[in-house]
């Protein structure tokens, strides 16, 4: 039944007071799996997986009832609903960075500032850890001059000496490996900066592309 046919028998119902527009008020159509159009007053079960027309009295479309999912159809739709809004939050977080990067650093010279500010105040620890080294080389000297008294019989080491001799050497051991992980801080804030210069300096020509449009396109003063 097509739309001038519906309209009509709407018209003519009407016109007669057979019937009030609440009647006609749900009219589904389709066309099933082998072309055949299907009308009813109610959703048809045999276009389930097509797309079902709602149509007015005057035979208008009013909606269009999409096919009715499976469960695992339903699944994956949910998931790429779900991946579409991780992607998009992805995206926005990535342009929140972005402005908070170009913000920070609007220019080169603010952001080798930075890297020489930050690897200064390790080279700052650095140059603390080796001083105490150095002290330590001094009193490490001082055990080594009573130590001489007992060169010939090493046996006769007092405890309380030996005890220096450990804690020295444990101590040197100590501000090693502390300015060892200063040198990999060093490396780390050195890749840091590398990787944020890669990115600023994109960030950096974009940001000059709208300037240059609109000097190029401001009117020349004669």
């Amino acid at each position: 039944m097509d739309r001038k046919i519906l309209s009509r028998l709407a018209s003519i119902c009407m016109l007669a007071g057979l019937c009030t527009p609440i009647a006609f008020a749900q009219i589904f159509t389709c066309i099933d799996a082998s072309g055949r159009k299907i009308t009813s007053d109610r959703p048809i079960s045999e276009c389930r997986d097509k797309d079902q027309k709602e149509l007015n009295a005057s035979g208008t479309v009013k909606r269009v009832v999409k096919p009715t999912m499976t469960a695992e159809e339903q699944r994956v739709a949910e998931q790429k609903l779900k991946e579409e809004a991780e992607d998009k939050a992805r995206q926005e977080e990535e342009r929140r960075k972005n402005r908070a990067l170009l913000s920070r650093y609007p220019n080169r010279a603010a952001h080798d500032k930075e890297r020489s500010t930050a690897l200064a105040q390790v080279d700052e620890v650095i140059q603390a850890a080796q001083k105490r080294i150095g002290e330590l080389a001094e009193q490490r000297k001082k055990i080594n001059e009573e130590l001489e008294f007992y060169k010939k019989d090493p046996s006769k080491t007092p405890a309380s000496l030996r005890r220096q001799i450990d804690e020295n050497e444990k101590s040197v051991a100590v501000q090693k490996r502390f300015i060892g992980d200063q040198d990999d801080e060093k490396k780390r804030a050195n890749l840091r900066f590398d990787e944020e210069l890669v990115r600023l300096r994109t960030l950096w020509a974009q940001a000059a592309v709208p300037s240059a449009s609109a000097s190029t396109s401001a009117p020349v003063k004669k």
